[in-house]
């Protein structure tokens, strides 16, 4: 099944009894720095404290009771198990993550702590543990950014942020497996076809600035060495199908220029952001000229982190 857009508003009601609806702020120090005005989509003040809850409640609130009786199971490097977990207990199902060693232990606390049983694995064997824990234990799978209910329920922040801000010149989310990136794409699409629709990844882990060059999908990057921990993964085959429907503009930014954002939104914002999310402000940065006297929004995806990056 691939998502459409009538997914995303399919999702609306179905996750909004759980959820927050979150602001949009934006720094008058920064639109003076970049001569544009920059909308900050935070879902770094969402449920959990991630857009993931939004993809996880989407689909844990889609599974037949039947499916939802056996219990649950997900991979992740942190975000969307907390938000699997959250979802699960609203429904009262038993929930499995699998995460690699040496996982934020932070996001790992916050997945017990909605009742999950975390379960770490070597690092590389993070999908292989999981199909052998599911067919053990016959658990249903929620994929990070490959189910078509994940990508629609993270469509919806991009909706919102429509509601919000609705003359928009472009957007601009991170990218790992483009769970939000496609259903951002699907929204404005629909919505806001005019925008220009940017991703940014760490160059670190470059896969979707490659594979939406060549048009072709390029493997994850083995053990990349980043702080957005959260942009580890490889783009997906769906998302990459949805953002090649769409002139999508992959930027990669550099590690000092995360750090620089990370900073610039706790102190001059005040507002923790985890490098994941970081990314965007970094990207608006680097774009300079293509952004001036423009409007363009970022969805700040997280903001769970043990600053570490301080």
């Amino acid at each position: 099944m691939t998502p459409t857009f009538e997914d995303v508003l399919a999702a609306v009601p179905r996750i909004a009894p759980y959820l927050h609806r979150t602001p949009v702020l934006t720094s008058a120090t920064l639109n003076a720095e970049l001569g544009a005005e920059v909308f900050f989509k935070c879902e770094n003040l969402q449920k959990i404290g991630a857009f993931k809850a939004r993809g996880a409640t989407n689909a844990v609130m889609c599974l037949s009771q039947e499916a939802c009786d056996r219990g649950v199971i997900t991979h992740s490097s942190g975000n969307h198990g907390a938000a699997v977990a959250f979802a699960a207990a609203k429904r009262g199902a038993r929930c499995v993550v699998v995460m690699q060693e040496g996982a934020s232990e932070l996001k790992a606390a916050a997945i017990r702590g909605y009742g999950a049983k975390v379960h770490l694995c070597p690092k590389g064997e993070r999908e292989s543990s999981t199909h052998e824990i599911m067919e053990r234990e016959g658990l249903s799978f929620i994929h990070p950014f490959e189910d078509p209910f994940v990508i629609a329920g993270q469509g919806t922040a991009a909706l919102e942020l429509l509601d919000q801000v609705p003359d928009l010149d472009a957007v601009i989310t991170p990218v790992g497996g483009g769970g939000l990136m496609s259903g951002t794409t699907l929204t404005f699409t629909a919505k806001r076809p005019e925008a220009e629709i940017f991703g940014v990844e760490p160059m670190a882990v470059d896969d979707a600035f490659r594979s939406m060059r060549d048009g072709t999908l390029h493997p994850g990057v083995s053990n990349p060495a980043t702080l957005a921990d959260g942009l580890l993964t490889g783009l997906g085959k769906a998302a990459f199908s949805i953002m090649q429907t769409r002139d999508v503009k992959i930027v990669v930014v550099d590690e000092p220029s995360i750090v620089e954002a990370c900073r610039f939104h706790l102190l001059r914002m005040k507002m923790l952001v985890e490098p994941s999310g970081a990314t965007c402000l970094a990207a608006i940065r680097s774009l300079g000229e293509r952004i001036r006297g423009r409007r363009i929004a970022a969805i700040i995806t997280g903001g769970n982190t043990d600053l570490s990056w301080l």
